[in-house]
Order: structure tokens, then C-alpha cells, then sequence
């Protein structure tokens, strides 16, 4: 139980008071980014956001209860990290491609940040849900069950995750090799997965869910109340972040995409064609395990679906490939004419 007066404030969920600040501080980031076309705080307001909703829950539920406040920190890091990760990113870029077409426009710029709004508040739930009034109005169980263990295990290895594979990314890219047309980043945990930081953020989140419905997973919140319903489908959370990772933002933006352009511009397309075909796309596992395996078992429980999958016959702009083949070949004849294959000074 708590040892200070929990506060009602809007509902005991605290749903609406986390929406309400969830849009009010969104709007300010839009109004700032739309008036002066600054891309460089928009995924800053996002991390931060989950920040604001922890300390804000955690602050009106008074708890001193030790899961409540070790799952609020854990979204506070996780937020305090990406948002940092992203800042100095975009720092160093200077701009967001994403934005190239909706920067200037009200609506589609906006859709942007209300998705956001979306993300954050959905995201939130486990920590929102067990920081509220309806839980903490029954006994807690005392920290340190199986699942508080096992949720800190998950969130230590995966925040580890995300993090080094973040970072090795982007100094890969800043590498020479890396800068070279078509290379192809196979360093590090990108070894083992196509996306090792995604896969990592879903198990930050399942970790954080993990360990939230404790109470009601240890029979502490009786099966039938609000509050038991509610705690469960704060699972929402993962799933909404998984979902979106896999079918909106993440890898349909990616995988089918990014191969498309590797082979109509031809650069690197072999050795990429080669690293998808040894490299898991989502969950790691060794190269020589992932290449072994059926195609069937790749396009299920390898969760490289048919969407991901790039079929140069079938997506590739002919035209482009046939323009790009001319175009070489010109230079290869011009280079025998000239008898080296040294570049004209």
C-alpha cells in the first residue's frame, strides 16, 4: 500500500490526465517545429514525454512501493535514452528526411505529432496503470517475485541492446567503409539481427508489462475487479509498439525499400543480397542457424513475412535497372577506348 494520500485527479486510472498532458505537450513541440520548420526537437518530445507521464503518476499516487517506482524509472530511462540517442543524432545530421514532405504542410505535419500523442500515451500504460489510484488500493505484493526478477534481467539485457546497436550503427556510418556507396552494415550485434534495436525496444516494453501486472498475477488484485482487467490490457502497450515497429514506422520502411534501391542503383546489391540471406531481420541468432533454415520457417516464425521480402523481377523499376545497365556500360566502353581503367584527370 502507499504511505502517502494516493490523488484522484480525472479518473482512477489516470487516463485523462495522462492524455491531457500527453496532447498539451505534443501541441507545443508541433507549434515549435511547424512555426520555425525545426525537425530537431520532434523525436526529443516524444522520449521525453514518457518521462513527464512516470514522474507525473508516480508523484500523484504518493507510493513508496518499490515495483511502482522501479518501473517508472525503467520508462524514464528507456525514454531518457532514445530521446537522447535521437537529439544528438539529428544534431549531427542536421535534418529529418521523414519531414521532407510535410514540413510545409499544417495537416500531414501534424498527423506526424498526433500519431506521437498516440505512441506515447498507448506506451505508457503498464507504468500509467499500475501507478493509479485502482491499483494501489489493494496490497502489493513484496518486490522481488519470479516476475519482477525476470523483468529486470529482460530490461537490463535489451536496454543493453538497443543501446550498443544504436551506437554501432552510427559510428558505422560515420566510418570510412561505411560512407562507401553500398555498404552494407554487418558489424557488431547487426551480425545476428537486421534490426537488433527493435527487437530490443519490444522486450524493453514486454519487461516493463512484465513486471507491472505482478499484482495481478500473483493474486494480490482480485481476478474480477477494474482494476485486474485493466492491468492486463495494459499489454496494449507492447503490442501497439511491436505493431508499429513491424507494419508502419519501422521495418516495412525498410527492408522492402532499402533493398528495392540497393539494386536499382546496383550498389552493393550482392553483398546485401548475401546478408539477408544470413542475417535474421528481427529476432538474433547466428548466421549459420538463420541461412539453414527453411524459407517456410524464415516466413513465419522468423517473422520475415512476405511483405519484407524484395523480388527484383516483381518490385524492381525495370526501366531504372535497364538506365543504370546502359549507363555503365558506357563507362566500361569508354574505359577501353581509352585502354585504362584509370580516371580521366
Amino acid at each position: 500500500m502507499s504511505t502517502h494520500p494516493i490523488v484522484h485527479v480525472l479518473d482512477n486510472y489516470y487516463l485523462a490526465i495522462t492524455l491531457l498532458v500527453t496532447i498539451g505537450y505534443q501541441l507545443i513541440g508541433f507549434a515549435f517545429a511547424y512555426g520555425f520548420k525545426f525537425d530537431k526537437l520532434t523525436d526529443f518530445m516524444g522520449g521525453t514525454n514518457f518521462i513527464w507521464l512516470a514522474i507525473l503518476t508516480l508523484s500523484l499516487s504518493g507510493t513508496t512501493t518499490a515495483r511502482q517506482i522501479v518501473t517508472s524509472i525503467f520508462i524514464m530511462l528507456w525514454g531518457a535514452r532514445l530521446s537522447g540517442f535521437l537529439l544528438f543524432r539529428i544534431l549531427k545530421t542536421g535534418s529529418d528526411d521523414r519531414f521532407d514532405d510535410k514540413r510545409d504542410k499544417f495537416f500531414p505535419f501534424l498527423g506526424f505529432w498526433v500519431a506521437q500523442m498516440v505512441w506515447v500515451w498507448v506506451v505508457s500504460l503498464p507504468v500509467t496503470i499500475l501507478n493509479s489510484p485502482n491499483v494501489l488500493r489493494y496490497r502489493q505484493p513484496s518486490f522481488g517475485k519470479a516476475t519482477d526478477i525476470i523483468a529486470i534481467i529482460f530490461f537490463a539485457i535489451a536496454l543493453t541492446m538497443e543501446t550498443v546497436s544504436d551506437i554501432q550503427k552510427y559510428r558505422f556510418k560515420q566510418s570510412e567503409r561505411g560512407q562507401q556507396p553500398g555498404a552494407v552494415c554487418n558489424v557488431g550485434l547487426f551480425k545476428y539481427s537486421r534490426h537488433p534495436n527493435y527487437f530490443g525496444e519490444i522486450i524493453i516494453q514486454v519487461a516493463i508489462f512484465m513486471m507491472a501486472i505482478t499484482p495481478a498475477s500473483y493474486g494480490n488484485i482480485p481476478s474480477g475487479s477494474g482494476a485486474y482487467a485493466a492491468l492486463y490490457s495494459s499489454m496494449l502497450g507492447w503490442i501497439f509498439l511491436t505493431l508499429l515497429l513491424m507494419f508502419v514506422s519501422g521495418l516495412t520502411l525498410q527492408e522492402r525499400p532499402g533493398a528495392k534501391k540497393r539494386y536499382e542503383k546496383g550498389r552493393g546489391w550482392p553483398e546485401y543480397e548475401q546478408y539477408l540471406h544470413d542475417t535474421s531481420i528481427l529476432i538474433p541468432m547466428p548466421p549459420g542457424i538463420w541461412s539453414r533454415l527453411p524459407v517456410i520457417v524464415k516466413r513465419t516464425i522468423g517473422l520475415e513475412f512476405p511483405i519484407y521480402v524484395f523480388d527484383p523481377a516483381k518490385h524492381a523499376d525495370q526501366d531504372k535497372v535497364q538506365q543504370r545497365e546502359a549507363e555503365e556500360g558506357q563507362s566500361e566502353q569508354q574505359r577501353g577506348e581509352r585502354g585504362s581503367s584509370e580516371p580521366l584527370r
